[in-house]
């Protein structure tokens, strides 16, 4: 049974009076979806004001976030356990900000582990803050389909990125749209590759590798060892080799110590700055599973996808995964496309073995743009509207 929102309708604000909206972000990912999804409701509706929590794109947008989102970006049950914790304490601060500021409606994005228990504790409370509206579905069709009846508890609409997760949710009676991914819709423009190699000094025909190690140090801390080696393997065998690391601001320092012996110094640059750019100059790229997989699909870039996790967290989400791909792209493509190294299959050895060919080799570049030119339509990007302007239309939908 579906647990409904205590408020009447009548107490939601009127046009003619500001409406206040919460919204809560994790994640890079989650961050940059929030920042679309402001934008497009400050464009509808001029007077909305925004609380939360999240990152820099938000920011920019005008929200002042409640605490840094790299304190609940985590995930894996063995990375979260060590922050147990600060996790605990940001829920709790997450709860009492929201029974405090009485916002007219609450948008969760994505990170659904800190998200459900924060509206778990609002809802045995009796607190209510509006309508609770959550973006981006949880992956229900990969693990875990239970969650759909956690999700109907405790929401009162869901937007959904993927064409598939509506049925899911129907069979619940949760309310929900599939809008489409705003990342397709962002990569419908494409960049200006000669003025990325202009403006940093790179030849027109020097192979450049982009290299997107995460936005969580817990993945830096894993994942870049390996792919610092993998990158010195393919310096050995590729001449004139550039490559260019895009990391989140806050490991922009980080990164830099880590790179500082080295001979050719990376070129290092937040994923705030110049990303199409980057995106049209480079030849081919390593990137670690999650949405920048994705986005080198729709940006016809030529990649593989890498990750490792803990030990302990793999093992428990391979027992209960019911799906064949970790990149969105091969999942809607039904078929491997974008190489996936992942866990044992990890390595530097295979990483720079994976690469080489889409750094040297025209025609296994243009095959995987090829295989992937449909992906973009099956999310969203034919619409009259973007997946931001639909979805701010349906919060401000529920306003009223």
């Amino acid at each position: 049974m579906r647990m409904r929102s205590a408020c009447s309708l009548s107490a939601f604000p009127s046009s003619n009076n500001m409406a206040r909206i919460a919204l809560i972000a994790g994640e890079a990912s989650g961050d940059q979806l929030g920042g679309w999804l402001m934008a497009a409701l400050k464009a509808k509706r001029p007077d909305v004001s925004f609380i939360g929590i999240g990152g820099p794109m938000m920011e920019a947008q005008g929200i002042s976030s409640l605490f840094p989102i790299r304190d609940i970006n985590l995930i894996g049950i063995a990375e979260v356990l060590p922050h147990a914790f600060t996790i605990k304490r940001r829920i709790r601060e997450t709860v009492e900000f929201l029974e405090r500021e009485q916002p007219d409606i609450v948008v969760s994005i994505d990170s659904p582990g800190f998200v459900l228990r924060v509206l778990k504790r609002l809802r045995a409370r009796g607190i209510c803050t509006s309508k609770f509206v959550h973006y981006v579905a949880p992956t229900v069709w990969a693990y875990r389909p239970e969650r759909v009846h956690i999700m109907a508890e405790r929401f009162d609409y869901l937007l959904c990125l993927l064409p598939f997760e509506p049925p899911y949710f129907d069979a619940v009676k949760l309310p929900n749209r599939f809008i489409g991914h705003e990342i397709a819709w962002w990569w419908k423009t494409r960049g200006d590759g000669a003025a990325f190699r202009a403006k940093h000094r790179i030849t027109d025909n020097a192979p450049l590798l982009a290299v997107f190690p995460g936005s969580r140090n817990g993945e830096i801390k894993r994942l870049w060892p390996i792919f610092k080696a993998a990158i010195a393997q393919l310096q050995q065998s590729i001449a004139g080799l550039r490559v260019v690391i895009q990391v989140t601001p806050n490991l922009i320092e980080r990164m830099n110590h880590e790179t500082s012996g080295w001979e050719v110094a990376p070129i290092i640059i937040p994923n705030t700055e110049d990303k199409k750019d980057l995106f049209a100059a480079a030849t081919a790229a390593i990137a670690k599973s999650g949405t920048i997989g994705l986005e080198c699909a729709l940006a016809g870039l030529p990649s593989i996808i890498a990750y490792r996790t803990n030990p302990l967290s793999a093992f428990l989400l391979r027992r209960m995964i019911t799906i064949h791909y970790a990149n969105l792209a091969n999942l809607l493509a039904d078929r491997m496309i974008i190489p996936e190294l992942l866990q044992e299959d990890c390595t530097a050895e295979k990483i720079a073995a994976s690469v080489l060919p889409l750094l040297t080799d025209e025609t296994a570049r243009a095959a995987q743009r090829t295989q992937l030119s449909a992906i973009a339509s099956k999310l969203g990007v034919d619409d009259e509207q973007s997946p931001s302007q639909k979805a701010a239309d349906i919060v401000l939908g529920l306003l009223h």
